[in-house]
């Protein structure tokens, strides 16, 4: 198969996989008419993340389903939207294990944001300043006012854009044979904002950080250290640079802005510290990171010190060192510091010793402080499965997927408990479920199919499996009719 035909495909599936569910066709592809003149409709730009983000998220190695860190990071960003005046826009961050200083944002409200990021901000403030960027770019609809200005808001030209922003992360050569053989070569020069838009992107996500309680000199210490990036890569900038590009124009018209700013000191919360070691301990070399906590306790106090000692249970952990990890988690708990990180860890320090017992009492504790905290569900559900207490995690999964109904990860543990349990209607449905979240519509057919057959449910519930299994054949076809 020749390379433009793969890209014509991807981007033909692209194209249905965003216009089918909004009822429009993709025979005969339809101009979006002219967007200077009116923005990418709101549920097309939800759609155009969506889309990345499922494919993201099956795809992508470096994708991280840690609920502790995507869970903080939604917090910070929910605490700086909290301060936009009538926003309806949902926000999803994500995080990716990747060491580059980088955050991107997608149509529709998906924010990335690399590892590397986190892990070398210097402060809560600094990494603040970078999510508010970011949102800012999506609450300003800067992608599709990108194309608004040249006249581009095409279907190709969209699903082009979108072939080289998933193709860009794994394999190079085809996002750029996307972006050629979509007669959108010009889209490349799309992945970077322009000035005017960077430029509003600091100004709103000033405002952000201001409202919030931030420090704003976070931004003007982001700032600082891209440009001494710059003189130290010399031929090749950092990832971040290449699509918000750093000019003496923007720097100046930031600075002047912060000035206006009043001047707080804002100490990093203890999430903040607490993630960030989280993601050291498991970055590199365990032993490294060991020995590197060990030095950081020497020298540090308060909340910097109990991050680091959170950090070092983790990485005697990840040497499967039970004891010393048991004995940093003690230590915590001797200096009175609290979170239900420190009680997920404790958990999945008796779970991985093998004793779920303890693990089942510790994490039945820490779900009594802090209800429905999915690391705690996942550690919970993971302890009672261990410790051959199926019906009990089957109970509790069953009562979270009806709060956390995006979550495929519990549809996954439902499914388990189930096949354990000889529950087929429920175990197909369950899998259904989770590849339904991850856009896999013909395997999850095939499971309802399969949960149709079994004939081991009520009548509520061969009801439910029926109409779901026409609704997904349904949009089975539609796809297979445009190509996918």
């Amino acid at each position: 198969m020749s390379h433009f035909f793969t890209v014509r495909k991807l981007r033909m599936a692209v194209i249905a996989l965003l216009l089918v569910p909004l009822g429009l066709p993709a025979q005969n592809l339809p101009d979006l008419g002219d967007m200077s003149q009116a923005d990418l409709p709101p549920a097309l730009e939800r759609r155009i993340g969506e889309s990345l983000f499922r494919d993201m998220r099956v795809r992508e190695r470096s994708y991280i389903n840690d609920p502790e860190i995507s869970d903080y990071l939604n917090r910070l960003a929910d605490r700086l939207v909290s301060k936009l005046p009538d926003s309806r826009q949902d926000f999803q961050l994500f995080a990716l294990r990747d060491p580059t200083l980088n955050a991107f944002a997608w149509p529709g409200g998906f924010i990335g944001v690399h590892t590397g990021l986190i892990v070398t901000a210097q402060s809560e403030s600094e990494l603040a300043s970078v999510i508010a960027h970011e949102i800012s770019h999506v609450t300003q609809h800067h992608i599709a006012r990108q194309f608004a200005k040249r006249g581009e808001m095409t279907t190709i030209a969209i699903a082009s854009l979108l072939v080289a922003l998933l193709g860009a992360r794994s394999n190079p050569q085809v996002a750029q044979a996307a972006l050629v053989g979509g007669q959108a070569a010009s889209v490349a020069s799309q992945l970077a904002y322009t000035r005017d838009f960077e430029r509003e992107a600091d100004r709103m996500g000033l405002q952000m950080l201001d409202g919030a309680g931030f420090d704003t000199r976070g931004m003007a210490s982001f700032f600082e250290r891209m440009q001494r990036s710059l003189r130290f890569y010399e031929s090749s900038s950092p990832a971040y640079l290449r699509t918000h590009p750093l000019t003496v124009e923007r720097i100046t018209d930031a600075s002047a802005r912060i000035q206006e700013t009043s001047y707080r000191q804002v100490p990093d919360s203890l999430d903040f510290l607490l993630v960030r070691a989280k993601l050291r301990a498991y970055d590199g070399d365990a032993r490294e990171a060991l020995a590197d906590f060990d030095n950081r306790l020497r020298d540090v106090q308060g909340n910097q010190r109990i991050a680091a000692r959170f950090g070092l249970a983790h990485a005697a952990l990840r040497l499967r060192d039970f004891a010393r990890a048991q004995k940093e988690i003690d230590a915590l708990r001797a200096e009175h510091a609290s979170s239900p990180m420190f009680d997920s860890l404790a958990g999945r320090i008796s779970l991985d010793a093998g004793d779920p017992a303890t693990a089942v009492s510790r994490f039945r504790e820490a779900l009594n402080r802090a209800p429905h905290a999915r690391a705690l569900v996942y550690g919970m559900i993971d302890s009672l499965l261990a410790a051959n207490r199926t019906e009990e995690a089957l109970a509790l999964v069953s009562d979270e997927v009806t709060l956390y109904t995006q979550d495929p990860q519990l549809f996954q543990y439902q499914a388990r408990a189930a096949a354990m349990l000889d529950k087929r209607l429920l175990q197909h449905k369950a899998q259904a479920e989770s590849y339904v979240l991850n856009g896999q519509i013909q395997a999850a057919v095939e499971q309802l199919e399969l949960a149709q057959r079994a004939a081991d449910g009520d009548f509520y519930q061969q009801s439910s499996v029926d109409a779901r299994l026409r609704e997904m054949r349904q949009r089975a076809v539609e796809l297979k009719r445009d190509g996918l």
